[in-house]
């Protein structure tokens, strides 16, 4: 049976965390930057561990207001100190606990920008090397930081589950109102054509060739819960299992 790994954004708040665990192989949990503290981390970390999930670092531009959703204006010092706090809280926390953190993946804005500004993709990786730890990234196909960070730092490539795409790759803004998948179906259809075709249908229409290593579903995406069920059965109809430790 072939293996598909799948990750899920945690320790933002939402109410299904609990539900949500037991159904992926990775969590990126929030470092306090756009959402989290230090109690949230904690509970997500143990329940990580009770469910045989990876533990990645999930830092964002330090804006809870904007839920690290809008690029900002921000020095490079700060943001570097900001991005290399954020994952250390988790790094700490993680110590302490007797596991480790695995990866590192940027939320939001910060993902996006990095996808394609190589100053913003430096800082990142620059905040990474000072955590003393060569973590593996999660970044976008033909991404920047994913060119800047190969050879020195395992990349993990990453596809969202419910997203839809640009013909360059780039994800379709949330402005739009087919910037998300909702149904089940075409989530399914979605991940499964990325998988095992390697290959990418844009919103309008193109398909391209794609590469992905592990795809993600929001929490905070409606029926989270609904969906990773639904694409866990169809996935073991076609030979398919969700990736564990």
């Amino acid at each position: 049976m072939r293996k598909i790994h799948i990750n899920c954004d945690l320790g933002e708040g939402g109410e299904y965390d609990e539900e949500l665990m037991p159904l992926i192989s990775a969590c990126n949990i929030a470092c306090g930057g756009h959402a989290g503290d230090e109690e949230i981390i904690r509970k997500t970390i143990d329940l990580a561990i009770a469910n045989n999930v990876e533990i990645g670092a999930h830092p964002s531009y330090p804006d809870k207001e904007n839920f690290g959703r809008k690029s900002m204006i921000i020095s490079e010092e700060k943001l570097e100190e900001s991005v290399r706090n954020q994952v250390e809280l988790v790094q700490r926390i993680t110590a302490e606990k007797g596991v480790e953190v695995t990866h590192i993946k940027p939320h939001g804005a910060l993902y996006n920008d990095a996808a394609k500004d190589e100053k913003i993709a430096k800082i990142i990786l620059n905040s990474i090397r000072k955590t003393g730890s060569n973590y593996v990234l999660y970044a976008p196909y033909n991404s920047v930081i994913s060119k800047l960070a190969k050879g020195e730092f395992k990349v993990i490539l990453e596809a969202f589950a419910d997203r839809n795409y640009n013909e360059d790759f780039s994800l379709v803004s949330r402005s739009k109102s087919q910037a998300v998948l909702h149904e089940k179906e075409d989530v399914f259809h979605h991940v499964f054509a990325m998988f095992s075709e390697e290959k990418m249908v844009a919103l309008n229409g193109v398909k391209k060739d794609f590469k992905a290593d592990t795809f993600c579903l929001h929490s905070d995406t409606k029926n989270a819960v609904e969906i990773l069920n639904y694409l866990q059965l169809k996935l073991k109809g076609k030979n398919i299992e969700i990736k564990k430790k």
